[in-house]
Formats: structure tokens, C-alpha cells, sequence
């Protein structure tokens, strides 16, 4: 049924990703605790609509460009506009419809939210449409996807309704998270293909990428994380630091999955299925939530520096 072709293209089973809005309004409540209010039942359910919009929007544009490209791959050659089930006339104003339903929705919730959800829809194009067209780049591919990261943050942190913006440091550091899940789906993608020319016809940034390159920058992403994060957890909660080892066993357990033969981090939206991972995801976060609100002093006081009393 066509219908269902255009649905299809607008990816309702990837609005998932739009729960990396939830450290951002986690934050904004920690930092601005007068927040929390009956009216937040209605500003939250409203900015995810928003969200979920215009990241639609994105998707049909992804797919009317990457329609020749997808044709060799071997799972995404389904995909609407690929196999023909869909015009691609009619997917262009669905792309337009959708981005000015998704922009218009963010304005109820105010400016700062809407130029956020406005951003969103830009670096769709600036992923997707050339002369940019970031994702033919090496590295540029992966940061410029994952950069919707921190403005799904900055999403959740406007929803709430916090003013000013996020730490630097917690922008960074989610940036950086990002990129080390896109460039571990890069990883996979790359060996699931398992061919170069054909690697290549399906994603320019292959002809450059191999798997020693990937695992380079899978590695650069997680430590650039790593010390963003220490900023964020030294200069404002310290407690966060027992979460560590629980983020680092997610990181690695995702890490793990990526060698898999047709690894599952290729499919994002599906990767809630994996049920290891999701109870290891949910532990980490409720965990994190706690100790964001925690203090426990005689645990800060260890990383006081040891001063040795005069002889």
C-alpha cells in the first residue's frame, strides 16, 4: 500500500533516539529545581512531537538522496524510494510538511527550543545536500551526524523551560558519545558490507575508512568523552564518578556488539531489542539520575589533595 511506503519513509520507529532528550531535561532540573510544575505534563509530550517531526523530516530528505546509494546495500535497497514504492515528488513536500509542522509545534514552547528544533532540520541538510553533503566525508560523516546529540540535549533542556544553555563541558561530552556510537555503527557497517568498491558506491567516506582507521577514531571519540566528562563531573557533582565503571561496561558491551556479524548497532531503532544492553542503558541512567541529586562529602573529601603535616 503506498500509504505505508510514505509512512515508511518518515521512520516512526526511529523517534527512539529522540530519548537522548532525557539527560537534557534531567539536567535542567537539577540545575533549576523550580522547574518541576504541573505544566510540565504538557510542555514535555509537546517538545517531543516537535522533535519527532522534524527528525522525520530529515529521514525522508536522507532517503530521497540516498535512494541510488542505498540500492547497494543489502538490507537498505528495501527502502521505499530505493525499490520504487515511493515518488519522490511526493516525498519532497512531505519533507517540507513535515519540517514546518515539526518548527511551527517548537515555537508553543518558545524561541530558544524552536531555534533549537530549527537546527535540528539544518544539519539534516547540511548531512544530506551538496555541495556540503557531510556525510561523503571522512570523520566530518560521523561528527556531523552526531552532533544532533547535543541538540537533542539542548531539546530536552528547553522543553523544560531552563534559559541560558548547557555546560560546555556536557555538550562536548555528549558530542563525543555520539560520535563514538556512530563510528561504531561506521565499524559495522563497513565489515557488513565486507566489499570496498561496493562499500564505497554505497558511502563515499568508505573509500577512505578501513577498519584499522575506524577502531582509530572509535578510540579518539571515547577518550575525547571521557575527559569531557571529567569536567563536567569534577567542576559540578563529583559523586558521578562511582557511575564510571557502569559507563564504561556500556561503552564496551556496544563496542562488543560492533563486531558482530551484521552487527545490531547498524539498526539504532532497533537496538532496544537487545536486552543486555537496554538493562545495562537503564541501570547506568537511573544511577546517574540518583548521584546527580546525591552528595556525599566523605567521598568528595577523597579526591582532596594529601597534604603531609610538618615533621
Amino acid at each position: 500500500m503506498q500509504v505505508l511506503s510514505y509512512i515508511k519513509l518518515a521512520r516512526p520507529d526511529h523517534w527512539f533516539k529522540n530519548i537522548f532528550m532525557l539527560p537534557g531535561i534531567l539536567l535542567a532540573f537539577w540545575f533549576t529545581p523550580e522547574l518541576w510544575n504541573v505544566g510540565l505534563f504538557m510542555r514535555l509530550p509537546v517538545g517531543f512531537i516537535a522533535a519527532c517531526l522534524v527528525a522525520s523530516s530529515n529521514y525522508v530528505l536522507n532517503e530521497i538522496l540516498d535512494a541510488p546509494s542505498d540500492r547497494h546495500h543489502p538490507v537498505k535497497c528495501a527502502r521505499p524510494l530505493a525499490s520504487g514504492a515511493a515518488s519522490i515528488k511526493v516525498a519532497y513536500v512531505l519533507w517540507l510538511c513535515l519540517a514546518a509542522a515539526g518548527v511551527a509545534t517548537g515555537f508553543i514552547l518558545g524561541a530558544a527550543f524552536a531555534a533549537m528544533v530549527l537546527l535540528l532540520w539544518i544539519m539534516g541538510i547540511v548531512y544530506n545536500v551538496r555541495p556540503i553533503r557531510s556525510k561523503d566525508l571522512p570523520y566530518v560523516d560521523v561528527m556531523s551526524e552526531a552532533v544532533n546529540n547535543p541538540i537533542r540535549l539542548a531539546l530536552g533542556w528547553y522543553a523544560v523551560g531552563a534559559g541560558a544553555m548547557p555546560p560546555l563541558s556536557v555538550i562536548m561530552a555528549y558530542w563525543m558519545f555520539g560520535s563514538f556510537l556512530m563510528a561504531v555503527k561506521r565499524f559495522a557497517e563497513f565489515r557488513r558490507i565486507d566489499h570496498l568498491e561496493r562499500a564505497a558506491q554505497y558511502r563515499k567516506s568508505f573509500a577512505y575508512y578501513n577498519g584499522e582507521r575506524l577502531l582509530e577514531s572509535i578510540m579518539f571519540y571515547a577518550a575525547f568523552f571521557a575527559m569531557m566528562s571529567g569536567v563536567f563531573v569534577t567542576r559540578y557533582q563529583i559523586e558521578l564518578i562511582l557511575v564510571t565503571p557502569l559507563v564504561s561496561v556500556c561503552m564496551a558491551y556496544y563496542l562488543h556488539l560492533g563486531f558482530k556479524p551484521d552487527s545490531p548497532v547498524q539498526y539504532p531503532e532497533s537496538l532496544w531489542r537487545q536486552k543486555k544492553l537496554a538493562v545495562l542503558v537503564t541501570v547506568t541512567f537511573v544511577a546517574c539520575a540518583v548521584l546527580l541529586f546525591i552528595d556525599l562529602p566523605a567521598f568528595a573529601g577523597l579526591f582532596d589533595p594529601w597534604i603531609m603535616p610538618p615533621r
